[in-house]
């Protein structure tokens, strides 16, 4: 059972209660951590931008202060997940009374944006690798333009008379060291090094990705369980109750049958994590 669903029970509804004040600590707790400061970025063509992000680690912090201070519960360690753009950081949380499992779940969504770090080496890198694909653009098509007739005439000259233009390109793309050989003959013939050009390409590649900062940006509201897999932004804080039968979870119980003693105790779990949440 989900706390804060409509119900006729004085008990739940005091649950739920419990429940939309801790939402409301949570909010305003995740508002502040998620406070947005203003730096300077650079795009990938070279324009400085003012953008906003946040601290992720603050998050993980009180989510790692919750665990810490959490009594008798059972707790999974804060977790981040990272698809694509998209991250969660969530902890989740349990306490069984008597026969009755209360479960907590805390998270954050948020979208990751790639920047450049204000640095004049991502111009100088950019530029460098523009003048290789350029260079090695412009002799591709010129060796494109060659090469067919090149590599039907080594094919013949080693012996591949009989064959026809199909059957020549056939054994040209079938047989690796010969392609390899007349490959090295043709860049014999050009004068450009591609393999080091290739290298020094892919150097420059991974030098960029080296000046890559990331920046994060999330929403200050507070989403439900279909909002999150849905890939929103936001953050959410949920409570659940269910019995416990058999050693099988059960969300559909009688409130009324409750003991007192569980009901009591119930509400101080809630009460303790309100007040860790203020701290």
């Amino acid at each position: 059972m989900r706390l804060g669903i409509d119900t006729s029970d004085e008990f739940i509804k005091n649950l739920s209660e419990k429940s939309n004040e801790i939402q409301t600590a949570y909010s305003k707790k995740m508002e502040k951590l998620t406070s947005h400061v203003s730096i300077k970025a650079m795009l990938g063509d070279s324009t400085i931008t003012q953008t906003k992000t946040f601290d992720p680690m603050q998050i993980q912090n009180f989510y790692k202060n919750i665990s810490e201070n959490l009594q008798n519960w059972n707790i999974r360690d804060v977790t981040m997940t990272n698809n694509e753009d998209i991250r969660r950081i969530f902890i989740k949380f349990d306490s069984q009374v008597g026969n009755y499992l209360l479960s907590g779940h805390m998270s954050i969504q948020f979208h990751v944006l790639l920047y450049y770090k204000q640095d004049n080496k991502v111009i100088q890198y950019q530029k460098e690798l523009s003048e290789i694909i350029d260079r090695t653009k412009t002799m591709d098509s010129k060796l494109g333009d060659d090469s067919d007739q090149f590599i039907l005439q080594k094919l013949k000259e080693l012996g591949y008379t009989d064959l026809n233009h199909q059957n020549l390109f056939e054994v040209f793309f079938e047989n690796d060291k010969l392609r390899e050989k007349i490959y090295e003959e043709i860049e014999k013939n050009t004068d450009l090094d591609f393999k080091k050009l290739a290298k020094r390409k892919m150097d420059l590649f991974n030098e960029l990705d080296s000046l890559l900062i990331e920046t994060y940006q999330t929403s200050n509201v507070l989403i439900d369980d279909t909002r999150l897999i849905a890939g929103e932004e936001g953050y959410l804080c949920n409570f659940d109750l269910e019995f416990i039968k058999n050693k099988v979870k059960e969300g559909k119980f009688v409130p009324k049958k409750i003991p007192n003693d569980v009901k009591e105790n119930l509400i101080k779990k809630l009460d303790e994590i309100k007040k860790i949440i203020e701290i």
